[in-house]
């Protein structure tokens, strides 16, 4: 009876406490035709179904090749992990890029872990075993956070302990899903980083956010200058009349002021005809004689 509370417990912890909690002592064990849950058997490609949960939406058909070379010279090194769901019949929990692999390069029947799951615990297994591989996207990643997160009803807490990274970290993830669907695609698909994403991400408004990707994907800006975009952003406008170049009379005046004070001057006029004159001082004893040079 403890064994079996031991094992429920395990189930609720990911695909690595499956692997260790695994019995070993008969891995060869067949019941009536079919492999019985929790060993190690050769199962037949065409009783494997897909992952229904799995996290990735592409994969690439080179490196599908390629593992399917490594795969008819040396084998299957990591068996798949799948899951019973009838007689014969099997459906994937994580590894399905080398079942793919397996059918390409002309195998039968490959090498499996047969696990017991519910469909939550095998979208847990699923995710967090694509998560910890790195071979996902960004944006695939923060889907798997946020599937996590709201149908296994993890914790953040928890989830971080989990997949072994921080809090501010996943919520980064997260954030992305919330940038509108160009920005999402554009993610997903190489064209800007994360690092771009997380820039756009603090511009408030979709149709600046969706003006920027425009001009990462021009200008092919970097994220620092992306960073530095955002921030000009926010900043008003210098007025374009502040441009306006001084007719003569202005300069002549300058140029007195400057010769009288022994001063920096600055002079700015408006299309309108106002303006602006600056006197620069460097301490208060400046300051005073320039009062009194102004006064005389």
């Amino acid at each position: 009876m403890s064994d079996i509370h031991g094992k429920k417990k395990a189930l609720g912890r990911g695909l690595s406490a499956l692997l260790d909690n695994a019995e070993t002592e008969n891995p060869r064990k067949e019941l009536s035709g079919d492999y019985s849950a929790e060993y190690i058997a050769q199962v037949p490609v065409d009783q494997i179904e897909p992952n229904p949960f799995q996290p990735r939406s592409h994969f690439d058909e080179n490196e599908l090749r390629e593992l399917a070379g490594s795969i008819q010279e040396h084998g299957i090194i990591q068996p798949l992990t799948i899951r019973k769901i009838g007689h014969h019949k099997y459906q994937l929990i994580s590894g399905e890029r080398r079942l793919m692999a397996s059918k390409i390069a002309g195998l039968s029947q490959v090498p499996v872990y047969v696990r017991l799951a519910n469909d939550e615990q095998m979208l847990e297994m699923a995710l967090v075993e694509n998560i910890q591989r790195e071979d996902l996207n960004p944006l695939e990643i923060a889907i798997s956070f946020q599937r996590l997160l709201e149908e296994c009803r993890i914790k953040q807490e928890d989830l971080s302990q989990k997949v072994g990274k921080d809090r501010s970290t996943i919520s980064n993830y997260i954030r992305l899903l919330k940038l509108p669907g160009e920005i999402q695609v554009a993610v997903r698909d190489n064209l800007i980083t994360m690092g771009h994403a997380r820039a756009i991400i603090n511009v408030p408004d979709e149709q600046s956010q969706l003006l920027i990707l425009k001009k990462i994907l021009e200008r092919k800006s970097s994220v620092r200058e992306v960073e530095e975009m955002v921030r000009n952003m926010g900043k008003p406008k210098t007025p374009e009349t502040h441009a306006v170049s001084l007719p003569a009379k202005y300069e002549k005046a300058k140029l007195s002021l400057h010769d009288k004070l022994r001063s920096k001057i600055e002079l700015k006029l408006t299309r309108k005809g106002a303006g602006t004159i600056i006197i620069e001082f460097k301490s208060a004893e400046d300051f005073d004689r320039i009062i009194s040079k102004l006064d005389s």
